[in-house]
């Protein structure tokens, strides 16, 4: 057990003056709200690009905004900076990314007490991906073996102090995601419904097992602590609201805020989903490869645009969710013009400039930039 504690004493911390997601959420009345994700730039340019970006999209009203953490900590001194500094200028509640991936005890230690300093109140406590260029993912010696190890040392160490997220997969984690031809068997409805195409064009789905096996390790995920869901991209709606009824089936009654990735380009979407095995409907499919010529990249923009506020219309009308969670990819055009078509933009805010690549340095690059 840490020295931390509640009332500030034990190792020089103090009592943040944040709130918890959970208690956020609980006190909007049904009213629905918005959250932003963004990753640490790997330049300086877009370092100051995002806290000028931040500061904008803040004006919206977010719930909250929250920061990726690099694998094995490898940004993790700028995802504290960008999160105490974002709180600080911006007053908005934050919640800070941890993973395990190459993570020893000592480096997350070190993050949790950051953050309590800092004044970060929520944490969202991931297994995170393997480093890139390898296969398979694998715990550190003196580390983590999972996001669930890491809900429970948080709690183990600072209580009830901390606000913990956990991620979701409406359409089973990727790395149980398997080609169909595996089963040996026809497919049932349910994972009809679910079934995608990987990035090699084979056909894939979660089976039911599995599927069941993730929901069940969710819902310990959930009895260890964790308070709020974030999910992961989904580009066909239904797929989120059936998830979250198997969630509420299971006794899972956390809020579960849809993980919105927007459609901007065509590598990028073609990228991203084969990387996350994400199940695209064929109609959608069909639609993107007709806009897929560089001169047609704005019309695809548009269709984006589009699409995420049908998906997100969609979302709330089910009454499957009562918040939108956008990943930004530190880009602000496309989130403006959902929000617009959902009544959702609380300001007249103009986006700025959006001629860098966010994504320079970054794991992201080698996945949907272009």
């Amino acid at each position: 057990m840490s020295s931390w504690r509640p009332d500030g004493s034990g190792n020089g911390t103090h009592i943040a003056t944040s709130e918890k997601i959970l208690d956020k959420i609980n006190q909007q009345g049904g009213k629905p709200f918005i959250s932003f994700e963004y990753f640490p730039p790997r330049t300086d340019e877009g370092v100051q690009n995002l806290y000028a970006r931040v500061e904008r999209m803040a004006t919206l009203s977010p719930l909250f905004m929250d920061f990726t953490w690099g694998a094995g900590g490898s940004t993790s001194d700028l995802t504290l900076e960008l999160c105490t500094k974002t709180k600080a200028i911006t007053g908005l509640d934050i919640n800070m990314h941890m993973t395990c991936t190459n993570q020893v005890t000592e480096k997350v230690d070190q993050g949790l007490r950051g953050a309590v300093l800092g004044g970060v109140r929520n944490i969202c406590a991931l297994r995170g991906d393997p480093p890139l260029g390898q296969e398979k993912w694998e715990a550190t010696e003196g580390g983590f073996n999972c996001a669930l190890d890491l809900v429970k040392h948080i709690r183990k160490e600072y209580g009830d102090h901390f606000g913990i997220s956990v991620a979701g997969y409406p359409e089973g984690h990727p790395d149980i995601i398997k080609p169909i031809s595996e089963l040996g068997r026809e497919l049932t409805a349910s994972e009809k419904s679910r079934s995608t195409v990987d990035k090699d064009g084979v056909e894939c789905v979660c089976s039911d097992e599995d599927y069941k096996k993730e929901l069940a390790y969710l819902k310990e995920k959930i009895d260890a602590g964790g308070e709020v869901i974030l999910t992961q991209l989904f580009y066909d709606a239904d797929v989120f609201i059936q998830f979250v009824k198997d969630c509420r089936a299971i006794g899972i009654n956390a809020p579960i805020l849809p993980g919105i990735m927007i459609l901007m380009t065509y590598g990028g979407f073609k990228r991203m989903t084969g990387f996350c095995k994400t199940r695209v409907p064929a109609d959608l499919a069909k639609k993107v490869e007709e806009m897929k010529d560089e001169e047609q990249k704005e019309q695809l923009k548009e269709f984006g645009i589009q699409l995420g506020a049908d998906i997100c219309k969609k979302v709330l009308a089910s009454g499957a969710a009562q918040g939108l969670h956008f990943y930004t990819l530190n880009l602000e055009n496309s989130v403006y013009g959902i929000l617009e078509k959902l009544g959702l933009k609380a300001t007249d805010v103009s986006a700025g400039a959006e001629n860098e690549n966010t994504f320079q340095g970054t794991l992201i690059n080698t996945v949907i930039a272009k």
